[in-house]
C-alpha cells in the first residue's frame, strides 16, 4: 500500500520544523514550504497526497493557496491550519476544497488523525476514477455477445 506524503506550510520556521521533526518521528513522509509560492513549486516536481496549509501568511495567503493547489492539483487533499481561526475563513477555506479545519495550536494526534482521512478520501476517489476508467474500455457480456454473431 502507498504511504502518504504530507506537506506542511506555514511560515513560521520553528512550527513548521517541529512539526515535521514530530510527525517523520511517527514514521510519516513530510515535506515543508514557508510559503503558498514554495508549496505551489513543490507540488509540481513531488507527489504529496495531503496539505497541511496555514491560512494567514503574508503574500499568498492560505486560502488563495488552496484555490491554486485545487485548480492545479484536485486530487490533493488540503487541512487549512491557522491560529486566527475565525468562522469567515473556514466557511472560505471549506468552500474553496479544503478537506477540513484545524486550529494552531494543534494536537499531533489531531493533526494525524485529519490526514490519515483525507489520505483515506484521497484513495478512494482515486480508485472510483480507476474503475470509471476501467470501465470505459471493457465490453459488456451484451457488446461481446453481440460482436461474436456478427462475425458468425
Amino acid at each position: 500500500m502507498e504511504k502518504m506524503k504530507m506537506m506542511l506550510v506555514d511560515d513560521e520556521e520553528r512550527f513548521l520544523s517541529t512539526t515535521e521533526k514530530l510527525l517523520s518521528k511517527k514514521g510519516f513522509s513530510v515535506v515543508t514550504a514557508q510559503s503558498g509560492a514554495d508549496a505551489l513549486e513543490m507540488l509540481e516536481r513531488s507527489l504529496i497526497h495531503v496539505v497541511i496549509l496555514d491560512v494567514k501568511m503574508p503574500g499568498m495567503d492560505g486560502i488563495e493557496t488552496l484555490r491554486e493547489i485545487k485548480r492545479r492539483h484536485p486530487l490533493t487533499e488540503v487541512i487549512m491550519l491557522t491560529g486566527h481561526a475565525t468562522v469567515e475563513s473556514a466557511v472560505d477555506g471549506l468552500k474553496s476544497g479544503a478537506s477540513d479545519y484545524l486550529m494552531k495550536p494543534a494536537d499531533l494526534d489531531d493533526v494525524v488523525a485529519k490526514a490519515e482521512e483525507a489520505f483515506d478520501r484521497r484513495r478512494r476517489l482515486e480508485e472510483k476514477i480507476r474503475l470509471a476508467q476501467s470501465k470505459r474500455f471493457m465490453k459488456s457480456p451484451r457488446e461481446i455477445l453481440k460482436g461474436a454473431e456478427g462475425e458468425a
